[in-house]
């Protein structure tokens, strides 16, 4: 991972709005962020860029390279969800391209309770973090066309990539990571590779032969691995034994999107897309069409998402108003939340704007955050 950068005197952010209910959500998030990071002192320019199906109307690409060619510009952006189930074999998934494009490598997916939003569990306060730049994932472990061939009607061969240079980078991340978070919390900090060596012998030998290594220049971190699946039923059996997870692609994809169901709902469950030089907010959930134009969309997520963007620039840029910015969004999203103004798919009754209004009452001035 690269070192600090100088101090920026403003910072350009893209926003991407997607699909289904992303252009109700992601403006709802980045008002609430611009306000955030105006009372912290923060100046932001926001980029409004086109992307996904109204992209490809217009332009006739999903991503389109003047969206591509704007963000070279950008320290970082907020991508919304996109329906890349809607989208036909040669249509770009925009989330995909974006991550190998700009070598998001780490993809930091945090699950924590968050205040009175329903749950199974209490106390669970883990990360998985997801190797985004190779595995399984046939869009972006090939230089052209995909690694999934139809050798007949009947057969089909998918390749997986994995490399020792993804690997190492993204334990590095990890080790970072549980250290930031041990100290935050005055306590020690643990690592959990996750794997499957026992049977991918050669390639997740080599990914845990990578944390092993990288384990040994961090002996203030605690560090063990386990099978995936033996970590997807201690997942569900003993959430608390964990700290920071780090995984392959497409083991992270699933297990991160199984500790999001721990802790109430994929509209709580934010996530940040990071490289050394570039960030991507990105909500975990879907583009949700069913629900798209209702006015009831959780944009809880997509406002964390962006909180966990203007903390990347807060260390990326060693700019202590940026991380303020982040507590200050993360703070007014749990006032709110415990005020017990919640959307429905958290058992509430708020509308999105509702929601919304909650939040910006408590970033206001005199709001005491």
């Amino acid at each position: 991972m690269s070192s600090s950068g100088p101090r920026q005197a403003a910072y350009r952010l893209g926003v991407l709005k997607g699909d289904g209910i992303g252009p109700e959500v992601v403006p709802v998030a980045v008002d609430l962020a611009d306000l955030s990071a105006h009372a912290a002192g923060l100046s932001v320019e926001w980029v409004e860029l086109p992307v996904g199906l109204e992209a490809y109307g217009q332009l006739g690409d999903t991503l389109p390279q003047q969206t591509v060619e704007a963000l070279h510009g950008c320290h970082g952006w907020v991508l919304g969800p996109v329906e890349h189930h809607r989208y036909r074999l040669g249509m770009r998934n925009p989330s995909g391209t974006l991550r190998r494009l700009f070598d998001l490598y780490a993809n930091e997916r945090p699950a924590r309770n968050l205040p009175a939003v329903p749950s199974r569990y209490e106390a669970v306060d883990l990360v998985v973090v997801r190797e985004n730049t190779e595995g399984f994932y046939a869009d972006r472990n090939v230089l052209e066309g995909d690694a999934e061939v139809l050798v007949t009607p009947d057969v089909v061969i998918s390749l997986r990539v994995v490399t020792r240079r993804a690997c190492e980078r993204i334990a590095e991340y990890a080790f970072q990571l549980a250290r930031r978070r041990a100290r935050l919390r005055a306590r020690p900090g643990r690592v959990t590779a996750v794997h499957k060596a026992n049977v991918l012998r050669r390639g997740d030998g080599l990914f845990l032969a990578c944390c092993r290594a990288v384990a040994s220049r961090y002996p203030d971190v605690a560090f063990d691995h386990v099978h995936v699946d033996a970590a997807a039923y201690f997942l569900v059996r003993d959430p608390q034994r964990y700290d920071v997870l780090v995984t392959t692609n497409l083991f992270g994809d699933i297990l991160s999107d199984q500790a999001a169901g721990l802790v109430g709902s994929l509209g709580v469950a934010p996530s940040l897309n990071a490289g050394d030089e570039h960030a991507m907010a990105q909500a975990v959930h879907g583009s949700a069409p069913d629900v798209a134009g209702s006015g009831v969309a959780n944009p809880t997520a997509e406002i964390l998402s962006l909180a966990m963007l203007f903390e990347w620039l807060g260390r990326r840029f060693d700019d202590p108003a940026a991380t303020e910015a982040a507590r200050r969004l993360e703070e007014a999203v749990g006032a709110a939340l415990s005020a017990g103004v919640r959307t429905p798919d958290l058992g509430g009754s708020a509308t999105t704007a509702e929601f919304a209004r909650a939040v910006r009452a408590r970033l206001s001035p005199g709001s005491m955050l």
